[in-house]
């Protein structure tokens, strides 16, 4: 358990850097923020990586990390798509870094391996796709906060110095649209997949358990928000609501079921 414990403060340890960065008078060196941001996600892969061994396990503490890394990652590649996203690294590495120092705090809930009846290949797939799903919400859930934080700011004539880094609620739209249009289709590709899974173990396409409603849930309320964004141009602190409502049943439905079932009823 010591070995665990030091992976994750390590992994924490490099989280620091990309949380203190932004906050920098100077943050225009390209080469020190994706320094920053490549050591942050090689901590928490490098932690997912150990803790997974031989097989996939259902604890608290890797679904965490793994939330953690996906985030890590996708953040990388839609920088190097779009550079404005660097702007929600103020907001997006905080809450990482909490997550991962919940992670640390639930280390000994390690679950147990999955095992599954149906073929390995539609099970990784899964588990894949739900991951990504995972991450790009958080991404988008970011970039909605953001929009919100920049519009009340606008409305109150409030600025600060966190207001001053953050995209304009413009920027922060765009960015949040393609996030939740990514979302879209990775969360309906989890859904179909998911019920394939559960047709090869059950011969039942859909089991209505809580995940599954609390998913079906999520991908219906974002579809809603991306239909209406394009017919009544809904905008602004309503879209961010709808966003990290969204988040909180995805929330729910991944870390938040595992949290009841390994750290409240353990």
């Amino acid at each position: 358990m010591t070995g665990i414990l030091a992976l994750n403060l390590a992994a924490l340890a490099a989280l620091v850097p990309l949380v203190l960065l932004p906050f920098r008078r100077k943050t225009s060196d390209v080469g020190l923020l994706w320094a920053s941001l490549i050591l942050a996600s090689l901590g928490a892969v490098v932690t997912v990586i150990a803790q997974i061994g031989q097989s996939w396990n259902t604890g608290l503490a890797l679904t965490l990390w793994v939330s953690v890394a996906a985030s890590l990652v996708l953040f990388a590649v839609f920088v190097a798509l779009d550079r404005s996203a660097w702007r929600l690294t103020p907001l997006l590495a905080p809450y990482l870094a909490i997550l991962g120092l919940l992670a640390t705090v639930w280390r000994q809930t390690l679950g147990h391996p999955v095992a599954a009846e149906a073929p390995g290949a539609w099970v990784q797939f899964h588990i894949v796709v739900s991951v990504a799903t995972y991450g790009l919400l958080t991404l988008s859930a970011v970039s909605g906060l953001a929009a919100f934080l920049q519009e009340r700011a606008l409305k109150t004539k409030t600025a600060n110095r966190l207001t001053e880094i953050l995209p304009s609620v413009a920027d922060s739209e765009h960015l949040s649209n393609r996030l939740l249009a990514a979302s879209e289709v990775v969360l309906g590709l989890g859904l179909a997949s998911g019920m394939a899974v559960q047709f090869f173990e059950t011969g039942v396409l859909l089991q209505f358990d809580h995940k599954t409603l609390l998913s079906i849930l999520a991908f219906l309320m974002i579809g809603a928000l991306l239909i209406a964004k394009q017919l009544t141009g809904v905008r602004g602190r309503a879209a961010a609501r709808l966003v990290l409502v969204a988040y909180l049943l995805l929330t729910l439905a991944y870390p938040g079921v595992k949290f009841v079932t390994d750290v409240l009823l353990s």
